[in-house]
């Protein structure tokens, strides 16, 4: 396999019989043969068929797709290069895939962001459409090392970003996959010998160094997406995720259209980090934060744990260590923050998935919470036995609001539960110890209420604004100031409980809230 060394896949005997022998179960065929197109199985239906439509190579297709999404449609959710589906079919000023699926295969493009069977045949039309245009035969066709050039294009990136795009889908087809997708299916593609052909893309197959982090790659982002120099002395790392691919993500930094960036992005099957603007820049990533900041950004989606490996977590934990000593950082969660947490934004990544005691004991940091100890992208729910953060802000909210829920020691025990259970009483909610969302919401509204409005702001507006997390179930970033975010939370709440929706909050809002509504 021609691959560069950080590429260049291990040699894997062992894990190629045991991948090869579940094939020819699961399949009933030899594990280099696509699966029959009368499989029960949708995904390997719709690879199979896509396949024979076009003439792309069933694995090559869904390896292509693995590398995309981990094959998961997302149910129509747009990536963050307005990409679809499992094969990311996108719509962008420089990726115009979903459109030009569309025009190939005559579906329309509702049904290929949303149909994983249209678009599986989408991805399949726009693969063979670049082979057509660099002029591969039906011998080259059946070749799948003949299709490098044609996977990089697939990218719609260009340079080191396109040659990192197909590089990985090469080292999936070298590695094999093995992946349960919705309903138990399993999609798998087996491992074999991979010596890509790439022809036009070969000069770009060179990466750069990064001068700042020695162990990551450099790929730039466009320098629209970024500003030279800083403004502020720089005091926190900002964890994201990419709801994106890795490779799709550096390639979307690069899309001047895109007004975004990250210092680093980190990729999820191995940890390869790529540094996309130099850390003396400041990199568009986390609004308010920017200036005095560093983003790291980490391949996935925030409902997806699977994508948080371990891989991942401790790369990760090096370079934020790296950036910790070089920036005098502290190590701890007020200057080691999720983008949830930065004030002015909207975003929910890193999300609940992510394990922040494991990444912060890596680091070797305090595991302690971000911020006031209070604010959460979600509130779960807490019951006798829980232990960890949201103990924690349970139990300090009862203290602050006279009960006695023991010591403040993140462990949900039976003085916490009766604290629980007599403030429940007082509300007149249904008293079972358990704190879900209705006691959430009333324990985090807990307190003074004066009329808020729009252009509001101080610790009020932020017990307002983790009072509605609690309440609507999704995210309200706590930042202590009334803008247009805050305002569509109020009105969805009192249009949802019946109240008048004026976008303020006065004494029929706060008394709705304050009693769990």
């Amino acid at each position: 396999m021609r691959l560069r060394p950080a590429a260049r896949t291990r040699a894997r005997a062992c894990a190629v019989a045991a991948l090869t022998a579940v094939a020819l179960l699961a399949t009933g065929q030899p594990a280099n043969a696509a699966p029959r197109a009368d499989t029960a199985d949708p995904m390997n239906r719709a690879f199979a068929e896509a396949s024979q439509e076009y003439g792309v190579p069933r694995d090559l297709l869904a390896a292509v797709g693995y590398g995309e999404s981990r094959l998961n449609g997302h149910a129509g959710k747009p990536s963050q290069a307005n990409g679809y589906g499992v094969m990311h079919l996108a719509s962008n000023p420089t990726n115009r895939s979903l459109e030009k699926a569309a025009e190939l295969t005559g579906e329309s493009a509702a049904r290929l962001r949303r149909d994983t069977t249209a678009n599986i045949l989408g991805g399949a039309a726009v693969l063979r459409d670049h082979a057509d245009a660099l002029g591969l035969d039906a011998a080259e066709r059946r070749d799948v090392n003949a299709w490098y050039p044609a996977v990089a294009r697939y990218s719609a990136a260009d340079g080191p970003a396109a040659a990192l795009y197909a590089d990985a889908v090469f080292t999936f087809l070298a590695e094999g996959v093995a992946a349960t997708v919705a309903g138990g299916e399993e999609v798998l593609v087996p491992s074999r010998p991979v010596d890509p052909e790439k022809g036009e893309v070969s000069a770009s197959d060179v990466y750069a160094q990064s001068e700042d982090y020695p162990s990551a790659r450099w790929v730039p982002a466009h320098a629209e997406n970024f500003a030279v120099g800083r403004t502020a002395t720089v005091d926190k790392v900002v964890i994201h995720v990419t709801q994106g691919s890795y490779a799709g993500s550096i390639s979307w930094f690069q899309n001047p259209a895109s007004q975004v960036s990250a210092h680093y992005v980190i990729r999820s099957s191995d940890g390869e980090v790529t540094q996309t603007v130099r850390d003396k820049d400041t990199a568009w990533h986390a609004r308010s934060a920017n200036a005095s900041s560093v983003g790291i950004e980490h391949e996935g989606w925030v409902d997806e744990p699977a994508w948080f490996t371990d891989a991942m977590y401790r790369s990760s934990a090096a370079l934020t260590s790296h950036l910790s000593a070089k920036f005098n950082i502290p190590k701890d969660r007020a200057h080691i923050v999720g983008h949830v947490e930065v004030p002015g934004n909207d975003h929910t990544d890193p999300g609940p998935h992510w394990d922040w005691n494991y990444y912060m004991e890596l680091i070797g940091g305090d595991p302690g919470n971000g911020g006031d100890g209070l604010s959460f992208p979600l509130y779960t729910l807490q019951q006798s036995g829980s232990s960890g953060p949201q103990v924690t802000a349970v139990q300090t909210l009862l203290t602050q609001q006279k009960y006695s829920p023991g010591k403040v020691d993140g462990l949900f025990g039976s003085d916490t539960k009766s604290a629980v259970e007599k403030f429940q009483r007082d509300r007149s909610l249904d008293a079972d110890g358990m704190v879900g969302p209705k006691t959430w919401t009333a324990l985090l509204s807990a307190g003074t209420t004066p009329l808020l409005k729009q252009g509001g702001s101080g610790d009020a507006v932020k017990r307002l604004q983790r009072a509605l997390t609690a309440a609507l179930g999704k995210t309200v970033g706590v930042d202590g100031s009334f803008g247009p975010a805050t305002d569509t939370a109020v009105r969805n709440y009192q249009d949802t409980r019946k109240l008048g929706v004026d976008g303020q909050v006065g004494p029929a809002t706060w008394k709705a809230l304050q009693s769990g509504k």
